[in-house]
């Protein structure tokens, strides 16, 4: 459904990330911060069935029950903050905010359980031995695989429906998915059984084939038909125009086939994951500080988006520090694997300082409860522009441990 709605607030609201910024990395100083922010959100929103997801026009918190997408990613910060300051109240907290999503591991409703149960589950596992975590990640594998199919050889997103712009979406794909391939390859080795991962690398060639563009670019959405497999449509829904290039879905894509190599070694996706990575942190519209608008296309006069635009609106652009915090955790790993090891650490610092400014961690902003300001959920839906987004915390927190991991073992 196409929405009507004014983005001249945004012009002021954004004002803040081109302004010269102060820097504020002593990691002592940053994690005070983010204890603050997330100390509040924990005293407002203490039912963890409700789950913090952002604020509203009040900056009042937002909350959204376990079916939501993103309720995986607040469990995976108590989990991650535990990891990064060893104090146990961050283990009990993430403890019972993981477990408030136990009936996920059977839902069958959409492909985002990867984000609900690995996010929170698997990090579980992951930091807090949690063996019993094991059969749910593996029960949630299989109740993924339900939807994948042979035909178009992908998981299927969402169940066939009218989209917003009036077009049918039969066996509709989104680049998001590929961030559920860790689930997969997670639970194949927990269970020994080849079927997940054997869905998993099936979903990343489809998705290979199908989503790219020659520069490395991605789609949005893929849409199959379900008798022949063959390609009906292609779309980019959150983004400026269908072929632009949406931020957020390019730090998706390099996210996971950065981890399809990490569990299959296969080469040909380290080398596909630093083709994305060079796409990004090269691209010729990427602002200095290396925190991308929401689609590095936005307002091109080549482009027509089918939403409906008021360029006299579009008069700043909005930037996305989910797209930034995801593509740099991502960067941190890939430069792990890389011979462009100096490239990609240097775009992936890069990027964390600048997320670290005062430009988007602001103890003066109206936002109170989450650690990064500035980020969108979808412009042509009309919803959540230029606020705090769960998940943009999320990949703020693993990346900040991934560059802890990293400065580890150059001293040891």
């Amino acid at each position: 459904m196409k929405q009507i709605f004014s983005l001249i607030l945004l012009a002021v609201l954004t004002l803040s990330c081109t302004t010269q910024q102060e820097q504020n990395t002593d990691e002592g100083d940053v994690l005070k911060f983010i204890t603050t922010r997330l100390d509040h959100t924990l005293e407002t929103s203490q039912d963890s069935t409700k789950i913090p997801r952002t604020i509203d026009e009040n900056g009042e918190l937002v909350t959204v029950d376990q079916y939501s997408w993103t309720s995986g990613f607040f469990p995976g910060n108590m989990w991650y903050m535990y990891e990064l300051t060893g104090e146990d109240r961050w283990k009990t907290e993430a403890i019972k905010r993981t477990e408030a999503l136990d009936t996920i591991q059977y839902w069958t409703g959409n492909h985002d359980v990867g984000f609900m149960i690995y996010c929170s589950y698997g990090n579980g596992l992951k930091f807090g031995d949690q063996d019993p975590y094991e059969e749910v990640i593996v029960q949630t594998a299989e109740s993924l695989s339900a939807r994948f199919d042979e035909t178009t050889k992908a998981l299927k997103s969402w169940n066939k429906f009218n989209a917003w712009d009036g077009s049918v979406w039969d066996y509709p794909v989104i680049i998001d998915n590929m961030m559920n391939l860790e689930l997969m390859f997670e639970a194949s080795l927990l269970s020994g059984n080849q079927k997940y991962k054997d869905i998993a690398i099936q979903h990343a060639e489809t998705t290979m084939q199908n989503h790219y563009r020659e520069d490395y670019s991605s789609y949005h959405v893929v849409n199959y038909d379900t008798i022949s497999g063959e390609v009906l449509s292609k779309k980019t829904a959150q983004g400026f125009a269908d072929e632009s290039s949406w931020a957020r879905g390019q730090a998706w894509g390099l996210y996971g086939f950065t981890l399809c190599y990490r569990y299959t070694k296969d080469e040909k996706y380290l080398a596909f994951a630093e083709n994305i990575a060079s796409y990004i942190i090269n691209h010729p519209n990427l602002p200095e500080d290396g925190i991308p608008f929401w689609d590095y296309q936005a307002n091109s006069p080549d482009l027509q988006p089918e939403w409906e635009y008021n360029e006299a609106d579009f008069t700043t652009i909005p930037r996305d520090a989910s797209a930034a915090a995801i593509t740099a955790s991502a960067l941190y790993e890939l430069s792990e694997y890389s011979d462009q090891k100096a490239e990609f650490l240097k775009a992936a610092e890069h990027i964390l300082t600048s997320l670290q400014s005062n430009a988007y961690m602001d103890d003066k902003s109206e936002n109170k409860f989450f650690i990064l300001d500035h980020s969108v959920g979808s412009i042509p839906h009309g919803v959540e522009i230029d606020v705090p987004l769960v998940y943009a915390d999320y990949y703020f927190l693993e990346a900040l441990y991934r560059q802890r991991e990293m400065t580890s073992k150059d001293q040891s």
